[in-house]
């Protein structure tokens, strides 16, 4: 079995080396999209063979340390709404409790690995197929402005016809005003959190490329404040799932160190991409990432089942691989963009 072979060389310079060079390559997704790269975590551990417990703790506990820096960035930009965040902290800390709680009953059972592969293989492949078409139709509604203006106008922003619709249907008081003149009532926030919280606490994601297009299409709440406030929402819920799962000895900090270390390299590097790159151009990219993602997992897990070890060396590859050459499209527009404005800038000189 390809885990035994791991377990063999945990904690090898070997080992260390492949988990700072998957955080670099993570890093790197999360800095240029906001999110991306971080729920690729946790069905890679899978796949290298820890048990479900600490593959889902770990990757929460590496969210968490992500989620951190993000979110002091967007707190410059002014786009964190702290109400609408606390009242989603509240929602999404029970349903973590009732996601981990999950795991465990699962990981009692024998079924935890299989079920949360599952899981993934249909999340992913779902929300690759919606990034791909909105990408390929030109839509980029719900995606991350790169350009958003903390100084800008929030309340400009157009509120999707479905957020719209349920601000109508549901009025259940009591009701809050959030950040762009948005007014919701308590309680769909709340579902919102409980629900993407339960996917946190059983998946070990922060949440966020489910939660962040919860608010903008059930809440309605801007691009710009909803992606600021979904990190500074995983900075809590990352920290208190991995709280909970250390307690219960799932969170592995020789898997979480060399991770955060090439992440907080790799987020620089995305985060400097966003100023010269079109996100548009490598939304497509991300999608198919999302995809192969979810055929890695799928792949891996049926290998897992028939006990094939190639089945699961190549699932480990297409997940590795997936993340990889999305990141090095990233660089790639990046230097070809900046080698342009190099070219245009000599062309002016002389």
């Amino acid at each position: 079995m390809l885990g035994s072979v791991i377990g063999a060389v945990s904690g090898s310079p070997e080992t260390v080396a492949l988990f700072v060079g998957f955080g670099l390559v993570v890093g790197l997704l999360f800095g240029f999209f906001g999110m991306g790269g971080s729920f690729l975590v946790t069905p890679a551990l899978l796949m290298l063979g820890y048990p479900a417990s600490v593959a889902v703790g770990s990757g929460m506990a590496f969210v968490f340390g992500t989620a951190v820096i993000a979110t002091l960035k967007h707190h410059d930009l002014g786009q964190v709404d702290y109400k609408l965040g606390a009242i989603m902290i509240a929602g999404t800390t029970i349903g973590i409790e009732v996601g981990r709680a999950s795991v465990f009953y699962l990981e009692s059972l024998g079924l935890a690995g299989g079920v949360i592969s599952v899981v993934y293989v249909f999340l992913l492949g779902g929300i690759g197929l919606m990034v791909t078409r909105d990408a390929l139709s030109g839509d980029s509604d719900g995606g991350i402005d790169h350009d958003a203006d903390g100084d800008e106008d929030l309340s400009e922003y157009d509120i999707p016809e479905i957020a719209t619709r349920i601000q109508e249907t549901v009025r259940i008081p009591p009701m809050v005003t959030l950040r762009g003149d948005v007014r919701v009532s308590v309680w769909v926030i709340t579902a919102v959190a409980f629900s993407t919280g339960v996917l946190s606490g059983f998946l070990g994601v922060g949440g966020g490329f489910i939660r962040m297009p919860a608010m903008i299409y059930a809440i309605g709440v801007p691009a710009p404040v909803a992606v600021g406030t979904d990190l500074f929402e995983i900075v809590f819920s990352g920290g208190i799932g991995s709280y909970l799962y250390g307690q219960s000895g799932g969170v592995d900090l020789s898997i979480v160190a060399p991770l955060l270390f090439g992440s907080a390299l790799g987020a620089r590097i995305g985060s400097a991409a966003t100023a010269v790159v079109d996100a548009d151009d490598i939304k497509v990219y991300f999608g198919g990432m999302l995809l192969a993602g979810s055929v890695a997992v799928g792949v891996g897990e049926v290998g897992s089942y028939l006990g094939n070890e190639l089945l699961e060396t190549v699932g480990l590859f297409l997940v590795i691989g997936a993340a990889v050459a999305v990141a090095g499209a990233i660089v790639f527009s990046t230097l070809r963009t900046l080698r342009s404005t190099r070219g245009r800038v000599t062309a002016t000189t002389d």
